[in-house]
């Protein structure tokens, strides 16, 4: 599918029509934490960013997460989602992450203070969906998007305020100690689309996966079993 054929609204951020500048992004890894994951964003010879690095799950007792940040001033409110165009992928689970608040970093420690997160999960090629996972997109709704704090889900958050974009991310993380290692995501493009395209055009995210795997989590506390559909 030729998506600048598209007579829809669309808006590159980053690749296509707009470039990738890796100088405006930065990692945001769990050492912060004391973890040792490590994430980095390198153009290649396509012009398509790769999102690379290690996940180490070991350091923090199962938890982990490497990801790549950019900080922002995007007004998407003719816009009712972002379409992730995937050069090349490994079948691992990412998250894609936007904030629509930054506060100014703490005087103490020189790191960003946490606001609310609106994030989705996916996977190439999702659950659904047969295939490879080169060359396909991800379509992510901004009314599918998870609020979190802290990585825990906020039921009560308000809607993201899509006007008011100020950082997007990439994210590699354990999912409960369900993936390590070493990692790697190729994006052409991130855009953002004013019309969803048909279902069967793309790998969308699940709304609430946080939540299904958060109450998956708890029940085999007690013993039982949960089917994530």
């Amino acid at each position: 599918m030729d998506f600048k054929a598209e007579k829809d609204k669309v808006k590159d951020l980053f690749g296509g029509s707009s470039a990738w500048d890796v100088e405006k992004w930065s990692a945001s890894d769990d050492r912060v934490r004391g973890g040792k994951s490590q994430s980095y964003l390198e153009i290649d010879d396509n012009k398509a960013a790769r999102f690379h690095g290690n996940l180490d799950i070991k350091t923090l007792g199962g938890a982990g997460f490497a990801s790549q940040k950019s900080t922002v001033d995007l007004d998407l409110s003719d816009f009712v989602a972002v379409r992730l165009n995937i050069a090349k992928g490994d079948k691992k689970r990412y998250t894609f992450i936007l904030k629509d608040k930054l506060l100014p970093k703490n005087e103490d420690n020189g790191r960003e203070q946490a606001t609310i997160s609106y994030e989705a999960d996916f996977t190439l090629p999702s659950e659904i969906l047969p295939g490879d996972a080169h060359n396909r997109s991800v379509i992510i709704p901004f009314d599918s998007l998870n609020a979190t704090y802290r990585g825990k889900l906020q039921k009560d958050a308000p809607k993201i305020d899509t006007k008011n974009i100020k950082q997007i991310s990439l994210m590699n993380r354990s999912f409960f100690g369900t993936q390590e290692g070493d990692f790697s995501l190729t994006v052409s493009s991130i855009t953002a689309i004013s019309k969803m395209p048909k279902q069967s055009e793309t790998v969308a995210s699940k709304k609430d996966g946080r939540q299904l795997e958060e109450q998956a989590v708890e029940s085999d506390k007690v013993g039982s079993q949960v089917t994530l559909i």
